[in-house]
């Protein structure tokens, strides 16, 4: 037999011929264009996405271009392509089996932000289906999977045929990111995490609505977070990403309402993983922090609207609180928990849930009225505790938390306890606790009340 000459027929299989081999891209050509203000027309942007997805483009060209990004910005043409692209790197799942319009909602990320764990319940209890994709802590703010898997056997990682079985059965799914969707976007946060590239207004939005738009969702209620402890402190650059998010989503045929809401103090008394889910429980029993079960009950009226549940917030309020009252909320947990593997009996014992084994108060060192507490102090503190992770790889502690006895406007005596701290080391605690009891101002005069929801866009 005649050896085939290189370059002529199919060759063996798994040889590689030159004539097979992709022309290389011209990448440093697209980020010069973008350093120096230019626009990178659709073709780059579709070339530069997929070359993320499939290792064509190497991650220092990648972190250069994002740099070019943060400087530059992208037009409204630009973003557009860059979030078809970033879709279209990966699998879009396929809904349609599951009746109703599907509304998820979103949180920039918060301090004891619990809210979704109470939210996705009631909302399916009076029948919008809600596939909510959530995340995992990094940096000061929580993770709303961190606290799902507090609860022994709990799966946050389904295939796309197990989400929509969840979903179709339970009227609600609570679940991590699959491998296979948006896989574009998994490969640009870790890079920019990683290349102090995070702030920009377009890469946030592209990333976040990447994701909604892959699994399958109709509409999108965003939380965007305003203040000390949020992503974006500043309500100005709140408002432009808020804004962002609304027009990116209407061009992609999705749905947006934008909230802009307070977090320069943490939302609720608990801040930790089952801590915080214990709170959330409270919440569907008819119980919990009053700004906590404000908040739900606001985001869930809104997503009744863009659901087609409700005409307006007025009738959205009443079908949540109803839905409190009756327990419905409280039985979609429990059956979402069941389906996902999940150990029911903590819906009812909550007692069965993590808790770490030291705990420590911290009082307060004069009588007054605690006019601020510094959401992102106690938000990192709870970090270093465990409750949260520094970098990707960390391991989250479920049992640790801080409980908060006291919140703006309170008043407290000269030693009333201000926070219960739960730790596992010693060594741990005794770092935070300084940044902990300094997290509490104490003065004077009762500070005004501040409203929890600042802006509605959309």
């Amino acid at each position: 037999m005649r050896a085939r000459s290189p370059g002529k027929g199919p060759g063996p299989l798994g040889a590689v011929r030159k004539a097979s081999r992709p022309a290389p891209l011209p990448v440093t050509t697209w980020i010069a264009r973008k350093r120096d203000g230019g626009s990178l027309d659709d073709d780059a942007i579709r070339a530069l996405i997929s070359g993320a997805a499939t290792g064509r483009v190497p991650d220092y060209q990648l972190a250069a271009l994002l740099m070019a990004i943060v400087w530059r910005g992208l037009s409204p043409g630009e973003l557009g392509a860059w979030l078809d692209a970033m879709v279209a790197s990966g699998d879009r799942m396929r809904l349609g089996d599951v009746p109703g319009v599907k509304v998820d909602k979103h949180s920039t990320g918060g301090v004891g932000d619990k809210i979704s764990l109470c939210l996705a319940p009631l909302v399916a209890a009076c029948g919008v289906p809600v596939p909510m994709m959530s995340g995992r802590a990094l940096g000061h703010t929580g993770g709303t999977l961190d606290k799902l898997e507090s609860i022994p056997g709990f799966r946050t990682a389904l295939d796309p045929r197990a989400f929509a079985r969840v979903l179709a059965k339970a009227g609600l799914v609570l679940a991590g990111q699959s491998a296979r969707l948006a896989p574009a976007d998994r490969i640009l946060y870790a890079l920019r995490d990683a290349t102090a590239t995070v702030e920009s207004i377009p890469l946030i939005a592209s990333s976040i609505l990447s994701k909604k738009i892959a699994e399958g969702t109709d509409a999108l209620l965003m939380d965007v977070k305003v203040g000390r402890g949020a992503f974006l402190p500043e309500r100005a650059r709140a408002r432009e990403l808020a804004r962002t998010l609304v027009a990116l989503g209407s061009r992609a045929g999705l749905r947006v309402v934008a909230l802009l809401t307070a977090m320069d103090q943490p939302i609720g008394h608990a801040i930790g993983n089952a801590c915080e889910l214990a709170e959330a429980i409270d919440v569907l029993r008819g119980g919990g922090p009053a700004d906590t079960r404000a908040l739900t009950v606001r985001f869930g009226a809104e997503m009744l609207i863009l659901g087609k549940r409700a005409r307006d917030l007025a009738e959205g309020t009443r079908k949540i609180e109803a839905a409190i009252g009756s327990g419905a909320g409280l039985e979609k947990l429990r059956l979402c928990v069941r389906l996902q593997g999940g150990d029911v009996r903590v819906i009812d014992e909550p007692h069965r849930l993590p808790v770490a084994r030291h705990e420590a108060v911290i009082a307060a060192g004069r009588a007054g009225f605690v006019t601020s507490l510094d959401a992102g102090a106690l938000g990192r503190a709870a970090t270093r505790l465990g409750a949260g992770r520094a970098r990707k790889e960390d391991r989250v502690d479920p049992g640790v938390g801080i409980a908060l006895h006291a919140k703006q406007g309170d008043a407290v005596a000269r030693g009333a306890p201000l926070a219960t701290v739960r730790y596992s080391e010693s060594a741990r605690f005794e770092a935070v606790r300084a940044a902990i009891a300094g997290s509490f101002a104490v003065g004077a005069q009762r500070p005004r009340a501040q409203p929890l929801v600042l802006e509605r866009i959309d």
